[in-house]
């Protein structure tokens, strides 16, 4: 049985972690989240932290 988690912020969905046996790996759910497609992660929290990191570098990029 897969482990999956949503991967969220403000208060949407980034995409999804699915455990692989070894990995988390991320599906985005959006277009903004493209660059992280099929990363591999330790935990899910490792994956929120990259996608955080991601939506503040969009935002820098936009300001």
């Amino acid at each position: 049985m897969s482990k999956a988690f949503v991967i969220e912020v403000r208060s949407d969905a980034a995409g999804i972690v699915v455990h692989d046996g070894r990995h988390y790996r991320f599906f985005a759910a959006t277009y903004e989240f493209d660059d992280l497609e099929g990363r591999d992660f330790r935990s899910p929290a490792a994956a929120q932290r990259a996608v955080q990191a991601h939506i503040a570098s969009l935002d820098h990029r936009r300001a």
